[in-house]
């Protein structure tokens, strides 16, 4: 028996969560061929992986990305790929670019993902050849794929192509009766098509870029009960997942779509919420959340949360944060980033710099932001004296200045080349720890493809393996690494019905290669790659090259030492997978 490609001596994960054993993989047609203790033959194989002492984990399932602009321009994607992210799912946060035109998809993703919107219409402009979601698979294939693709059809998406961008996004408008027959449709039609289920948004701090419905809020949010109802009605029939965005303003919004999963004497919902989060400025909220996943599915429900397993950072360039979307000055300061010079004239507005201390002070109640200029740092700045100071020291340094002038007043001065950084959730570790074991929260939610200049999340499942290894060296277990790796992989792809996360004979042989060694401070560090797609925009990236010693994709190496191979992009080694096939 030959083998295209050989993993040798490895301590293998099969992703079911069982004992991890030392094993040798063989690997033919993009399958793994054989799991043996024995040496295999090598007789032939091109690539031999000699992994004695690493880990052979499946590859990563990352559940929520935004590289649906993205994989049309750049299909290696390669910044998750070499962190061991196998399969991605796009068409998070209900947007998608199946149905909608080039300009609205801009005004969708532009400011609510931070995805500069010109890029947005200029790539679909060039790429998009499809006009229905069996379309958009099939242009998907066409492409050399990286990783494996899976696909959620966006709420806002499918509203926004049958009513019109602006109809879709009016209080007073609801879909006519031929039309939200049409958006039905569309959604049978993504299902038939195998999407995983349909995402949809009711958080009210997202916003719409361009000029049309600048700063209205995304489509989805404008459905009624009615609309919402009769989608998820098509997708507890199908067995497929409401991915679903609550608005953190409104906690009946986060009840309602909670106890959507409850059945009732009919199929019961799969549904998986944005987010459960241990957010510093409501730090009781962390025990809720695992209370409510436990609560609706005794019901009987299938309810999961998303959860980022790792801090969540985030940097900005001046105030391009999309945090400051959750009250209104800082909304309104937002609305006038394609007009310079307003923005700059209402920023030393006295008015409105009483408004934003007003809302800056308002310390309960909820919210994602901490409000803290205090913890906030900043990072570069052209006058060098304020690096690596708070805004809050600054103000103190500048006589007793309140810390929101001291930020505006840097802000009017300097503009985007201000750069700064805070943690607004996941900083407690032990809150972490119960997150990541327990049943009724997925790990994902690194938005992958999104917030280019604010957050780089790309290796959360290697930062999670470190947490789970580190405390089993010192006697604090949390968690198995065997458990880990299969809630980072197999797990998730169960969930969903999508052909990945496992590493048993007849499975697709999608496999990292993980050093334990190298699970070290390394996967912490900052850094920056230019996009040449996006005319060389900067993005924050991970570089940890020595952790992931290889990345197989359908049984194709496509990472070394850390570094994609020139097959990555070039050639198809992903493929689209349909749900439940």
């Amino acid at each position: 028996m030959t083998y295209d490609a050989i993993v040798k001596n490895g301590q293998w994960f099969d992703g079911t969560g069982g004992p991890s054993l030392v094993r040798n993989l063989g690997i033919r047609d993009g399958r793994i061929a054989d799991v043996s203790t024995k040496d295999l033959d090598e007789t032939g194989c091109d690539t031999v992986i000699d992994a004695e002492g690493k880990w052979v984990v499946p590859g990563f399932v990352d559940i929520h990305t935004h590289y649906d602009v993205e994989v049309l321009l750049r299909p290696g994607l390669e910044e998750s790929v070499r962190h061991g992210v196998t399969s991605i799912i796009v068409g998070s946060c209900s947007l998608s670019t199946v149905h909608v035109n080039s300009s609205d998809a801009g005004d969708l993703f532009g400011r609510v993902e931070a995805i500069p919107r010109k890029h947005v219409v200029a790539a679909l402009d060039e790429k998009k050849t499809w006009s229905s979601a069996e379309g958009y698979v099939q242009a998907l294939e066409e492409l050399p794929l990286g990783p494996n693709v899976a696909a959620f059809i966006g709420h806002s998406d499918i509203r926004a192509a049958e009513m019109g961008l602006e109809r879709a996004t009016r209080k007073d408008v609801r879909p006519t009766p031929a039309e939200l027959s049409a958006i039905e449709k569309h959604l049978e039609d993504a299902l038939d098509a195998g999407f995983v289920g349909m995402s949809s948004q009711q958080l009210l701090f997202d916003k719409l870029d361009g000029e049309v419905c600048r700063s209205r809020t995304l489509p989805s949010t404008y459905a009624k009960p009615k609309e919402r109802s009769r989608l998820n009605t098509i997708l507890r029939k199908r067995g497929r997942a409401l991915q679903g965005g609550p608005d953190v303003g409104r906690p009946q919004s986060m009840v309602a779509m909670t106890l959507s999963t409850i059945g009732l004497f009919r199929p019961n919902l799969k549904v998986s919420l944005l987010s459960a989060a241990d957010v510093k400025a409501i730090p009781g909220i962390a025990k809720l959340f695992p209370l409510m996943a436990r609560t609706v599915n005794a019901m009987g429900g299938d309810f999961r949360w998303q959860h980022l397993p790792v801090p969540f950072e985030v940097y900005s360039d001046g105030i391009d944060l999309p945090v400051f979307e959750e009250f209104g000055s800082g909304a309104a300061a937002l609305d006038l980033a394609n007009r310079l010079d307003e923005q700059h004239a209402l920023l030393t507005d006295e008015n409105y710099r009483r408004a934003f201390r007003k809302d800056y002070d308002k310390k309960y109640g909820p919210r994602v932001w901490h409000r803290d200029f205090f913890d906030a740092e900043i990072v570069d700045c052209p006058d060098a004296t304020v690096v690596g100071k708070t805004f809050g020291q600054v103000g103190v340094d500048r006589g007793g200045v309140h810390p929101v002038d001291a930020f505006l007043d840097l802000l009017v001065e300097h503009g985007k080349k201000l750069r700064w950084r805070t943690t607004i959730s996941n900083h407690r570790p032990e809150v972490l720890n119960k997150f990541a074991s327990d049943p009724g929260i997925q790990l994902g939610f690194s938005d992958a493809g999104a917030h280019l200049r604010n957050m780089s999340f790309y290796n959360f499942g290697l930062r999670l393996l470190r947490r789970v290894n580190d405390a089993q060296k010192a006697g604090t277990p949390f968690m198995t690494v065997e458990q880990a790796v299969h809630r980072l992989s197999g797990e998730l792809a169960d969930w969903y019905g999508i052909n990945a996360g496992h590493l048993r004979v007849g499975d697709r042989a999608d496999i990292v290669v993980i050093d334990p060694a190298h699970l070290d401070d390394s996967l912490d560090g900052y850094a920056e790659a230019p996009v040449p797609e996006y005319d060389g925009l900067s993005r924050m990236v991970n570089r940890n090259d020595a952790t992931v010693n290889a990345v197989f994709v359908g049984g194709r190496q496509v990472v070394d030492a850390g570094e994609p191979l020139p097959v990555l992009g070039t050639e198809r080694t992903g493929e689209f997978l349909r749900a439940g096939a």
